[in-house]
């Protein structure tokens, strides 16, 4: 393998990992603020990819246009099924709130085959193209997903290290009680959690849709974001970006090495890093308090 290759397939594996990360930020903000491990994430991602492709493409309103919109009703989305559906399961056993969340994700599968189809489709993208950098050639859509991460990251810490809401989000996720006598509206954070958590996952999708194309199987994605963030510490952000980055550029080396076993590479990290370091990588650093 040439020196360009190696590169080739670090650029290749950033970006996975970069959509990957996008998936596992909204997941992991979802368990800090409620201990809710959301198995719908990744379902969440697949619908919010096929709303924009029906604004941008179906109903002819342009990508940018189509993708505000898009990522809007997912927002919206996010902040209803947590105000009507997941805040009825507070104080309810773990087991029943997996279960709802499984069946979310399902319901979801099954809504977007219905509604679009079961077959993939492409959306129209501005990021379509090559660029060339020093002998390596990569496509425009891979740059715009780890550019797009990274500004997502800093926006977001921005948002969350700030602004005062961003501060009470902190302060509800860490002790709900404490918030909550402070007069912190935690439900309704928790539900703006949510929709942020709704939106990430949906821009995560619109990143990935011109690599992946668009299809109800785009929710495996969620799995191996959830593998992320368990090898970078369950519960920990940075822990989630840097166990889905591993899992990313790991992935096109162990493919290219051994191809038989393509597509449960990321499931063996997994693995090893639980033998090794139950925690993960970046464990929590608080220990949370209800």
């Amino acid at each position: 393998m040439s020196t360009s290759d190696v590169f080739q397939l670090v650029l290749i594996g950033l970006s996975q990992g970069c959509g990957y990360a996008l998936v596992a930020i909204g997941f992991v903000f979802i368990y800090r603020a409620t201990e809710v491990v959301n198995f719908a994430h990744g379902e969440i991602m697949m619908f919010g990819a096929f709303v924009v492709l029906t604004f941008a493409e179906f109903w002819g309103f342009g990508f940018w246009f189509g993708a505000a919109l898009g990522l809007l009703t997912m927002a919206a989305m996010g902040y209803l099924l947590d105000m009507f559906v997941m805040r009825r399961m507070i104080g309810e056993n773990q087991a029943s709130v997996f279960i709802l969340t499984v069946a979310i994700g399902l319901i979801l599968k099954a809504a977007a085959g219905m509604i679009w189809g079961f077959s993939p489709q492409m959306m129209n993208s501005p990021f379509q193209g090559q660029v060339e950098l020093g002998g390596i050639v990569i496509g425009t859509d891979r740059l715009a997903i780890i550019v797009g991460t990274l500004v997502v990251c800093v926006l977001l810490w921005a948002f969350f290290s700030r602004t005062r809401v961003g501060l009470a989000m902190q302060a509800a996720s860490q002790n709900q009680l404490a918030a909550y006598y402070s007069r912190v509206p935690v439900r309704r954070l928790v539900s703006v959690i949510w929709a942020i958590a709704a939106l990430v996952a949906a821009l995560a999708g619109i990143l990935m849709a011109p690599i992946t194309q668009i299809d109800t199987e785009m929710s495996m994605f969620g799995i191996k974001a959830i593998a992320g963030a368990v090898v970078g510490g369950f519960g920990s952000i940075p822990g989630a970006l840097i166990g889905c980055l591993i899992i990313g550029v790991s992935e096109p080396f162990l493919d290219y090495f051994y191809p038989p076993l393509k597509g449960v590479y990321a499931y063996i990290i997994l693995l090893v890093v639980l033998f090794v370091r139950p925690e993960g990588l970046i464990p929590q650093t608080y220990q949370k308090k209800v």
